[in-house]
């Protein structure tokens, strides 16, 4: 056993492992979850991973088992319904809720049970709905309901001044600062709350964003003392109700409803143990669930209705008036078998034992530093919240030696290179996002302004981190998981060498050895329809787009989406190649019998013009005839439409968040280039990364030749020989012939390059040689490999030699 795991298991032994359980962590590792050898998932609070055991059980008792509509008195149907009546004793059982106080309302999710409890609450004018800023978009999407109905809503910080644990005296401890009033009518707020009025108070037993979890004394502190804690506020005097959002807390700590009577409690089970998905449950007081109103009504609530008149009888119990239709009675019963894994290792051991690893990256996060002494990380969480400790789930962000941040998507990348799979973002929590990363309401404005959204890739905008990273555990994770995640944070970002820089070092010493060095053409590719393979060529003509008629045409999808290889991987099967003299582009593909011949000069009298939109510019483009899109469609196995380029004022200035790559700011004409006219590879540069790739491999143990890596791998147009490996990292501009060029700087390159389809034609995919380029060519959250080209143009176009490309001629870069 290695050092740093006996180092552990001596801080942590009595808690880590299952030591007391049926199985240990390792056995249950090696027995039930085999699909993750390889593989470090470190998501649980997104969705934990389901038992092979487990899926075994479900599939041997649906394929011994009859179980029919519950909504019926046949044998299979009763079957069912005792197996949902069970179920939901299990649901109650594990919040320890009694039948006679609770009902457990099964929903699609705990956003759907969230929705139910909006929609159906007793607002009036004089409500208010209360939320802490740290919750869910699916809780705060209440405040939608409770705002409608004229009633007023505000988020509130609670903060603990000492602790006291459980206590007649923690409301005196507790310290609440209110977010200003929010109302959709102003008129309503004239009117006094009165004791009357029914409120409600919503928060989560663990915040998914940061991992705190919250005191569940405040179910009693707000139901029996509201007054004291929210004594500014009108709103105290009305009746005060309790929901608690427990999808993430619930895994390793569910709310004891015996304890703490809430109201309402959410859950969602995929985020118990794994499977299933799209089934939810909201747990209901009784007397609760008699305020709520409901509206619609469906098969299964009513005890009878006529078709012809306004005449309906509901259902009375709980369960039967809020669950419309036919419960998904399958996943229901399929939730016996993943209780039962709970069960045999008991919660409280679960909780100890993902503590035991979130505790470990806690403390081995906060002690990394770069050389010059600097943190590297920043944690989240650490307020003074009321809670009683964290959860499995750790969210923070990296710096630089500079103090400058990293990007939670350069995390994330580099994370899913190394076999590691993590979240990022703000996780559907914008209030724990703001507050912890200190955005404001300007911050968030004007971050949505300049195009950030949810999910995309703007994670740092005017220096500030967007959102962090985070890494959950669940009841399978290992302490390997936890260590190996350390070491790609070490090895990845503390004390990053810097290649950049490296790469100038070069050039600026050896400029007598650039002015000998011989640099010439190797080859030219032509990519005519964008993502689509190219062709190879000895000479062609250049145009003010780059080289003549490359990514002229794009494929969408009939919504209008650009279909790329990253979302249809099947285009790099469709070959091109164009005739210049004849004027038609030829196109063929393993799926089609016929090679498609597409005459650019007669067709373009053909069809229609229409405009469609790429990267947020506009294009006037050319349809075309319905033979020509079922081509394409049975090429690539969906629905599509070929256009092609008709007129485009396209000026694209790259990079226009300045990137920390060589300025770009120098205007080009595009087609459906992403970024430039050319892409340029040095072939002596592939050969150096195909050595270290194979270095790699050999250290690893990898059998089998290695294989050489193609420069066509990254889709160039341009293949330059000569010099040495990186030399055109320096370059300021080049001459091609006497053509001359500009250099817009690196290349950032993405796991597309990983793909590759192999004799046999099938697509394979691995970690390289994005993995080994991240290890020495990243700067500022980018992977750089080749440069960007503009073309200079100083004569018209046309078709005569000055303006064509030849493979041979020479090359004259200029790196002043």
């Amino acid at each position: 056993m290695e050092a740093s795991k006996e180092a552990f298991l001596r801080e942590f032994g009595e808690h880590y492992g299952y030591p007391n359980g049926p199985k240990t962590i390792d056995e249950i590792r090696a027995t039930e979850f085999k699909r993750l050898d390889g593989l470090v998932y470190l998501d649980h609070a997104g969705a934990t991973m389901y038992s092979e055991l487990q899926m075994e059980a479900i599939f041997k008792d649906f394929t011994t088992n009859v179980y029919g509509n519950p909504h019926s008195q046949s044998d299979t149907s009763s079957s069912t319904s005792d197996i949902v009546r069970e179920a939901r004793q299990q649901v109650l059982d594990y919040c320890k809720a009694s039948p006679k106080d609770y009902s457990c309302i099964f929903t699609s999710g705990a956003t759907a049970a969230l929705k139910l409890v909006g929609e159906a609450f007793p607002w009036s004018r004089q409500s208010c709905f209360t939320y802490t800023m740290e919750n869910h978009n699916s809780v705060l999407g209440i405040r939608e309901y409770a705002l409608d109905q004229g009633a007023a809503a505000f988020a509130i910080d609670v903060e603990e001044t000492v602790h006291h644990g459980v206590s007649n005296g923690i409301a005196a401890s507790m310290k609440v600062l209110q977010h200003q009033v929010q109302r959709r009518n102003e008129a309503s707020s004239l009117e006094e709350p009165t004791g009357e009025a029914y409120n409600l108070f919503a928060f989560p037993s663990e915040c998914n964003f940061s991992g705190l979890r919250f005191s569940l004394d405040l179910v009693k502190i707000i139901k029996e003392d509201s007054a004291r804690i929210l004594e500014s506020s009108p709103f105290c005097n009305g009746r005060w109700m309790v929901l608690i959002d427990a999808a993430k807390g619930s895994a390793t700590e569910p709310p004891d409803l015996s304890l703490y009577p809430a109201d309402f409690v959410v859950m969602s089970f995929y985020k118990l143990f794994g499977y299933p998905t799209g089934l939810g449950v909201l747990i209901a007081r009784n007397d609760a669930s008699r305020l709520l109103k409901k509206t619609y009504f469906s098969g299964g609530t009513v005890a009878t209705s006529i078709a012809d008149i306004d005449f309906v009888r509901r259902r009375k119990s709980v369960e039967e008036l809020f669950e419309d239709g036919t419960i998904s009675f399958l996943s229901i019963a399929s939730v016996h078998h993943g209780f039962k894994i709970l069960n045999s290792l008991t919660v409280s051991a679960i909780s100890r034992h993902t503590a035991s690893l979130a505790w470990y990256v806690r403390k081995k996060l906060l002690g990394l530093r770069h050389e010059n002494g600097a943190s590297v990380c920043t944690l989240y969480g650490d307020s003074k919240a009321l809670f009683h400790y964290f959860g499995p789930t750790v969210s923070f962000n990296l710096k630089r030696s500079d103090g400058s941040w990293c990007g939670y998507r350069e995390v994330e990348k580099l994370a899913s290179l190394s076999g590691i799979q993590l979240r990022t973002g703000c996780f559907c929590n914008p209030g724990a996002c703001a507050k912890y990363l200190g955005l404001s309401h300007l911050d968030l404005r004007s971050n949505f302004e300049a195009g950030h959204v949810c999910w995309d890739d703007h994670d740092i905008i005017h220096g500030k981190p967007t959102g962090a990273v985070r890494v959950s555990f669940a009841y399978m994770s290992t302490f390997e998981d936890a260590k190996k995640f350390i070491d790609f944070v070490t090895s990845s970002f503390v004390a990053l060498p810097n290649w950049i820089e490296s790469g100038y070092q070069l050039m600026q010493g050896s400029e007598s050895r650039l002015a000998a060095a011989s640099f010439y053409l190797k080859s030219i590719t032509v990519y005519p329809i964008k993502s689509c393979a190219g062709f190879n060529v000895e000479s062609w003509p250049l145009s003010s787009t780059g080289l003549l008629h490359d990514r002229e045409w794009v494929l969408t999808s009939l919504s209008g989406e650009i279909l790329t290889q990253k979302k249809v991987p099947e285009m790099c099967f469709i070959s091109t190649f164009i005739d210049l003299d004849k004027g038609i582009l030829f196109v063929e593909s393993p799926r089609c019998q016929v090679r498609l011949p597409i005459n650019f000069i007669t067709d373009s009298c053909n069809g229609g013009s229409e405009q469609i939109k790429l990267n947020g510019q506009r294009y006037e483009v050319q349809s075309y005839k319905n033979d020509v899109n079922i081509w394409f469609s049975n090429a690539i196995g969906r629905p599509c439409t070929l256009f092609r380029c008709f007129s485009s004022n396209h000026n694209f200035c790259l990079n226009k968040i300045k990137s920390a790559s060589m300025g770009r700011e120098v205007q080009s004409m595009l087609n459906f280039s992403n970024e430039a006219q050319f892409l340029l590879i040095s072939e002596e540069s592939v050969s150096d990364l195909s050595h270290r790739v194979s270095t790699k491999d050999v250290q690893k143990g990898a059998c089998g030749a290695a294989s050489q890596i193609s420069p066509m791998r990254f889709r160039p147009n341009i293949v330059v020989s000569g010099g040495e490996p990186y030399a055109e990292d320096g370059w300021k501009n080049l001459k091609i012939g006497n053509k001359y060029f500009t250099s817009l700087g690196g290349c950032n390159r993405c796991q597309m390059i990983n793909i590759v389809h192999d004799e046999a034609g099938l697509l394979q995919k691995s970690n390289e040689p994005l993995a080994t380029l991240a290890s020495y060519r990243r700067m500022k959250g980018k992977i750089f490999f080749g440069i960007l080209l503009k073309y200079e143009r100083s004569e018209p176009v046309g078709r005569d030699g000055d303006l064509w490309l030849q493979v041979g001629q020479d090359v004259h870069p200029n790196i002043s």
